[in-house]
């Protein structure tokens, strides 16, 4: 191996039981003291010019590569990171996943005392790490994310892990395009489908017609094309953005970076999806993964056959080839647009495996909508009631709609909810109590019918106001207690037992909010959030303070996105208090799946493990779902809270969460 190629593997994190700390390359400079000061980095950021596709294109750059070096760290330690800004602009670099001082979270204008760096200066960072796993680091100004400003950060642990391995590598995966960030945003603008090399066309209506087996096959085909035109959306626009070169550590598929292993060595991939826009479907062919860490934290070891990862996210897994043969990892982007991939094999230069044809591209259904969610009136976290904004509510009215014959599985998160559910009817409910709802407003519901629902207790119902509950049947709805929904519409309501993953519209059963449909055979192991167990719990179970209603909302057709119907420039700050639990209910009301993450503090996907749900600093909430997420408000100050799709982000899907000390108690005072 030539010292170029040495020090090339080792800027990707590799690390054999001899190299447990791989030589920093040497534009990160480290100080010559003793380890108890802090050790030194210096990352410089700069235009270059790239030819990863055979064109020459303008990029940005961290000394000089992409991606940027890997960072790799030690648990306890505390480190500077000198930041040099050698671009014509402004910027930032966030520590994506770390947990530490607002002030050095890295956002312009929302951590705390940091405007970002100017062009022509430098910048320190300095925090303790006060943590372990993978994590990875990326510019929080603009659209520079995209141009090549992201790198990877490995901690290692202060006390050995709950698992051996072999070979480390960092696998780091993103997506490439000769354009410009800027000209992706002003297409998208122009024209929502401009990337959806897949749309229906006439043609392909006349296939569909032939192929029907009788005439009301075609009169459904025919009624879901006027469906969806109506609603000037296509459900073929799974991925906003395409034609992207997916890259692995910055190498193409023709480049095909290789991981060498020795048979019956057991080998970590740390994968990073650094991704702007894509998700990915992870599989390796001939062999089964186990996952042992999620988002940089130990969890219970969990055997795969594939995974998806969303962009933000990581997951370390370990696979043990017991024989001599080349792997081949596949990483298909969810909008099945193309592959990352790279090899395992027991030598470097082998040229890659040929690639399997793409699996089918998924078609979204009307049960991906959800409901019309409309104003629910639940606490949204902010000081000052909202008021939302013109287009950004969901755009299809689904008033009228029979919800009777939906089965109700037990367990799960919810996929649906009840604030504003024109028409809808419950079927057999009877026996419901609504005894702790005073003051429900149901405005949005005109003409509920509770006829039928026997046993039903209204008596705390005061100033309920129902004009507006449309057709709504309760029918027949046994056992069901609300008692406990609060004031408002429903506020503190925990919708997650009644097991509404399952819900359809009509005969279409609405999709699992947690289950990743990779279009894996028949009984292949894909990993979901429910899989994951948090190996050490960080927080005891307890109940929540408050729910905190998150509506993903937007535009697609003027391409914009928003967090309960405000852009980031709209919107209030969403204020925590500190020490308390407050619980995130998500609902997204579109058909883009949207990775949220909030900056420093974990999130708990309550996905029924209870004090072991997993801490994530990311969670993807796929179209028309909800989930809830608890948040354990333990790091006061400025954070930043959006959608990890660099675009969403950036076109307004936003919100600063500020935590503040608990107001004082009369008793206090």
């Amino acid at each position: 191996m030539t010292n170029d190629k040495l020090s090339r593997r080792q800027a990707l994190g590799l690390g054999v039981a001899a190299l447990a700390f791989p030589a920093a390359p040497a534009a990160l400079a480290q100080p010559a003291v003793g380890r108890a000061m802090p050790r030194e980095f210096n990352l410089t950021l700069s235009h270059v010019t790239a030819n990863i596709t055979g064109r020459r294109r303008p990029a940005m750059a961290i000394n000089g590569q992409i991606p940027g070096p890997a960072l790799r760290f030690r648990e306890g330690e505390e480190v500077v990171i000198n930041v040099a800004n050698r671009l014509r602009e402004h910027t930032s670099i966030h520590w994506h996943g770390l947990i530490l001082p607002s002030g050095q979270d890295g956002v312009p204008g929302i951590s705390d005392g940091f405007q970002g760096i100017d062009a022509g200066s430098t910048h320190q960072y300095r925090f303790p790490l006060v943590q372990a796993g993978t994590y990875w680091y990326h510019s929080h100004s603009g659209l520079q994310e995209q141009s090549g400003i992201y790198g990877s950060i490995v901690i290692d642990p202060a006390t050995p892990e709950p698992f051996g391995y072999d070979r480390d590598y960092i696998i780091q995966l993103s997506d490439w395009t000769d354009e410009t960030p800027s000209h992706v945003i002003a297409n998208l603008k122009r024209d929502p489908g401009y990337y959806n090399y897949n749309k229906r066309t006439l043609a392909s209506l006349v296939g569909e017609l032939r192929r029907a087996p009788d005439g009301a096959a075609r009169s459904a085909i025919v009624s879901d094309r006027i469906m969806w035109g109506d609603m000037r959306m296509d459900p073929t626009d799974i991925e906003d953005v395409g034609g992207y070169t997916y890259l692995v550590n910055g190498h193409t598929p023709a480049q095909n970076f290789t991981a060498v292993f020795r048979p019956g060595e057991t080998v970590r991939l740390r994968f990073i999806n650094s991704g702007a826009m894509s998700h990915f479907d992870v599989r390796v062919p001939g062999l089964e993964m186990t996952v042992v860490q999620a988002h940089g934290n130990n969890v219970r070891p969990v055997t795969v056959d594939e995974f998806r990862i969303a962009p933000a996210e990581t997951f370390d897994v370990l696979v043990r080839p017991r024989d001599g043969r080349q792997y081949q990892v596949l990483a298909e982007s969810m909008g099945r647009q193309g592959f990352a991939q790279f090899s395992l094999a027991t030598q470097e230069g082998l040229p890659a495996l040929p690639l399997p044809p793409h699996r089918p591209r998924p078609v979204l259904t009307m049960a991906d909508m959800g409901m019309n969610y409309g104003p629910k009136g639940l606490d949204r976290g902010t000081p000052m009631p909202e008021v939302d904004a013109p287009g950004h509510v969901a755009p299809m009215d689904m008033g009228g709609m029979d919800h009777s014959a939906m089965p109700m599985p037990a367990g799960g998160s919810q996929g649906m909810q009840h604030g504003a559910a024109g028409g809808m009817n419950h079927g057999s409910m009877a026996g419901m109590d609504h005894s702790s709802m005073a003051g429900m407003d149901h405005s949005a519901m005109p003409g509920m019918n509770h006829a039928a629902m026997s046993g039903m207790d209204h008596s705390g119902m005061q100033g309920m106001d129902h004009s507006s509950m449309a057709g709504m049947n309760h029918g027949n709805m046994p056992g069901m207690n609300h008692g406990a929904a609060g004031a408002g519409a429903m506020a503190g309501m925990d919708h997650g037992a009644m097991g509404h993953g399952g819900m359809g519209h009509g005969g279409m059963a609405m999709p699992d909010p947690l289950v990743n449909d990779v279009g894996a055979p028949p009984g292949a192991r894909v990993l979901s959030y429910r899989d994951l167990r948090a190996a050490r719990p960080l927080y005891p179970v307890r109940e929540p303070t408050r729910i905190i209603e998150i509506r993903l909302t937007g535009n697609m057709e003027r391409y914009f996105w928003s967090i309960n119907g405000n852009s980031f420039s709209q919107a209030q700050p969403i204020q925590l208090h500190l020490g308390e639990r407050a619980r995130f209910r998500f609902v997204n009301e579109t058909m883009m799946n949207h990775p949220m993450h909030l900056h420093g503090m974990w999130m708990m996907p309550q996905v029924g493990n209870g004090a072991e749900n997993p801490l994530l600093h990311t969670v993807n909430i796929k179209p028309g779902s909800t989930v809830d997420v608890d948040i354990e408000a333990d790091a006061p100050g400025g954070w930043a809270f959006h959608c990890h799709m660099l675009y969403h982000m950036e076109t307004g899907m936003m919100r600063k969460v500020s935590v503040v000390s608990a107001p004082r108690t009369a008793a206090a005072r």
